[in-house]
């Protein structure tokens, strides 16, 4: 396959820096209702980017649970991810919705959602994501296939007796914005990119950069 034959042309729709929102997160809530009415595969699915101990990138899928002050997902404190957000709590995350030739980034710094919020949506997920959440060392080194299987049904013979609870060392993050990015694809690879920031008043304010 010649990877440099493959191409898309980009016409469905331009972006005016006028008609968007005050509010980055209210002009990702527009998109993002748009994204599901046209029926994307997974809208809320997102690249998180964090920082290693090395001082590397580092990037993975994660799943949108939340959208208040910032953007909020779920994951294990003790995985790679959390980790690294304990050193260094600046992250990016982007979103891509073909179906639309869309593209969001999003940069900020990371919090911890409140033990209470975290509580709530652990208990609103499937059970088998609850024990799930319990059985998985996440990022960890395992033998093998089998050895999840195992800590699952110590899981599920455990939690037979007792409620259902969340796991310490499992919960949420909020990644708070201060530079949102907005990219719709247009033709002739000249993009429109619209990106707000926030100046000294902590006030947002739209600027539209070179494709």
């Amino acid at each position: 396959m010649d990877l440099a034959s493959i191409r898309t042309e980009y016409l469905l729709k331009s972006l005016d820096v006028n008609k968007l929102e005050t509010s980055p997160l209210d002009q990702f809530q527009l998109w993002f209702d748009e994204a599901i009415n046209a029926k994307v595969n997974e809208p809320n699915a997102m690249n998180l980017a964090t920082v290693n101990a090395e001082n590397r990138p580092s990037a993975r899928v994660v799943l949108l649970k939340g959208i208040d002050t910032g953007f909020v997902f779920f994951t294990n404190y003790a995985s790679n991810k959390g980790r690294e957000l304990t050193q260094n709590n600046g992250a990016a995350l982007t979103f891509f919705w073909p179906e639309l030739q869309r593209q969001i980034r999003i940069e900020g710094l990371v919090e911890r959602i409140s033990e209470t919020m975290s509580d709530e949506y652990f208990l609103s997920r499937p059970k088998g994501s609850q024990i799930g959440a319990w059985a998985s060392p996440q990022s960890q080194q395992i033998p093998d296939r089998d050895f999840l299987a195992s800590q699952e049904k110590k899981m599920l013979e455990r939690f037979a007796h007792e409620p259902l609870s969340r796991p310490p060392h499992w919960g949420g993050y909020r990644v708070v914005p201060d530079r949102v990015e907005f990219w719709q694809g247009r033709q002739s690879r000249l993009h429109d990119r619209i990106v707000y920031t926030l100046d000294s008043a902590e006030n947002w304010v739209k600027n539209r950069l070179a494709p």
